[in-house]
């Protein structure tokens, strides 16, 4: 272990990383709850948060360095107490989002993945336009530090926002209580703090009346899917070659 990497790290990151490890039978299968770790730690994924997966899981720091340039979750810099995610494709974006993405930027005077306040600080925002987030049927939509806010107008996008850099945590439509973007990498690396911490994430509302709904109406009209047969049919077989 380098002595930079050494310094950087606590014995209680070492020891998290080594569980996150032990969770899969290849140690390299664990490099991206590690980032995740790594990003509770720093709040970005640092050169020395390369070096430090690399030398635990034996692979190189240019492996390591492409998945933390593939996935958008994993930060090259510093950022905010709070990472504020807008969904700008394209049902959001027609509905609203593009809309909403371009008042927070002038509201906080920052662009994508730029940081309102210093990063870290309490109240500090980075903003994000992000690829669709899977809430379609609730859009426009916004997350914060990967919690949803649905049904979103450039209003209640900014009067959010204004809560968060006054230091409160104001409840996401469903989903956990609102954490850090720290507390909430840390939660995505597989730790959860107290069990209360985990109690509340589990039982938190998870479905909006509007994702429900198609289960409702089945259930009103008394419709159910058709049975799987006993048997299933047989695969087509490929066409024969036509003879010249």
């Amino acid at each position: 272990m380098s002595p930079v990497v050494d310094g950087v790290f606590d014995d209680l990151t070492r020891q998290r990383a080594r569980e996150i490890i032990a969770r899969y039978p290849q140690s390299r299968s664990a490099l991206l709850p590690l980032l995740h770790l790594v990003q509770s730690v720093q709040g970005h994924v640092s050169q020395d948060g390369i070096a430090f997966c690399a030398q635990l899981l034996g692979i190189t720091t240019a492996e390591v360095s492409a998945v933390v340039s593939f996935y958008t979750m994993y930060k090259r810099a510093p950022g905010g107490e709070h990472l504020v995610s807008v969904c700008t494709n394209t049902l959001c974006a027609v509905l609203g989002g593009d809309e909403i993405y371009a008042r927070l930027c002038k509201r906080l005077g920052v662009g994508h993945e730029e940081t309102a306040g210093r990063p870290g600080s309490k109240g500090s925002v980075t903003l994000e336009h992000a690829e669709c987030l899977a809430a379609c049927d609730l859009a426009p939509v916004l997350q914060v530090n990967y919690e949803f806010y649905d049904n979103q107008t450039p209003e209640s996008a900014v009067a959010l926002v204004d809560e968060l850099r006054r230091g409160d945590r104001p409840a996401p439509t469903r989903g956990a209580p609102l954490t850090d973007w720290r507390g909430a990498e840390l939660q995505l690396a597989g730790f959860f703090g107290e069990p209360q911490q985990l109690r509340d994430a589990v039982d938190a509302p998870s479905a909006a009346p509007e994702t429900l709904a198609g289960n409702r109406l089945a259930e009103e009209k008394g419709w159910q899917a058709p049975a799987m047969p006993d048997k299933p049919p047989p695969l087509p077989t490929a066409p024969e070659k036509v003879k010249k």
